[in-house]
C-alpha cells in the first residue's frame, strides 16, 4: 500500500477531480481490502459453525432441514470464495493502473457504478450489451 495518500475518513470519490487519482486509487483500494475482510470472516464464521455444529439428529424432517441450511451456507460461501477472487482482480488492476477502466473500450467507467461495485470491469452500456448478448446465446 502506498505511504503518503490522506485520506478524510469522510472522503468520496467526485466527478470533479481528475479520474482515478492517488486519492481515488487509494479509497477504492481500502473499500475492496475491507470488503476481502468480511467475506474472510464470514467464511471461518461458516467454518467454525459448520465444524461445531456436527450433530446426530434423529428427527429425519430436522436433520433435512439442517442439511439443506447447510448446502446453501456452502453455496453462499462458494460464492464469497469467487467474489474474493474478483477482488483480488480488482486489487491487481490497481497496481497495474488499470483500475477504473473499461476492459472492452477503455472508457472512465463512472464513479457511482465503482462505488456501488467497485469489482466492474466494464462500463454500464458495455455490461448491458455483454448481458443482453449473453443471454440470446442462452436462449440458442
Amino acid at each position: 500500500m502506498k505511504q503518503g495518500v490522506f485520506l478524510p475518513d469522510d472522503y468520496s470519490p467526485a466527478e470533479d477531480e481528475p479520474f482515478m487519482n492517488e486519492r481515488q486509487l487509494e479509497y477504492f483500494r481500502r473499500k475492496l481490502l475491507n470488503w476481502k475482510a468480511e467475506l474472510l470472516a464470514g467464511s471461518r464464521d461458516t467454518i467454525e459453525g459448520l465444524q461445531d455444529g456436527t450433530r446426530n439428529i434423529p428427527d429425519v424432517a430436522d436433520r433435512a432441514s439442517e442439511e439443506t441450511d447447510r448446502a446453501l451456507e456452502l453455496r453462499t460461501r462458494d460464492r464469497a470464495r469467487k467474489l474474493v477472487a474478483k477482488i483480488d482482480a480488482a486489487l491487481r488492476r490497481i497496481d497495474e493502473g488499470e483500475f477504473g477502466y473499461c476492459s472492452v473500450t477503455g472508457d472512465p467507467i463512472s464513479l457511482k457504478r465503482l462505488d456501488a461495485r467497485p469489482i466492474a470491469t466494464m462500463t454500464l452500456e458495455v455490461q448491458e450489451r455483454h448481458e443482453r448478448r449473453e443471454k440470446v446465446h442462452r436462449d440458442d
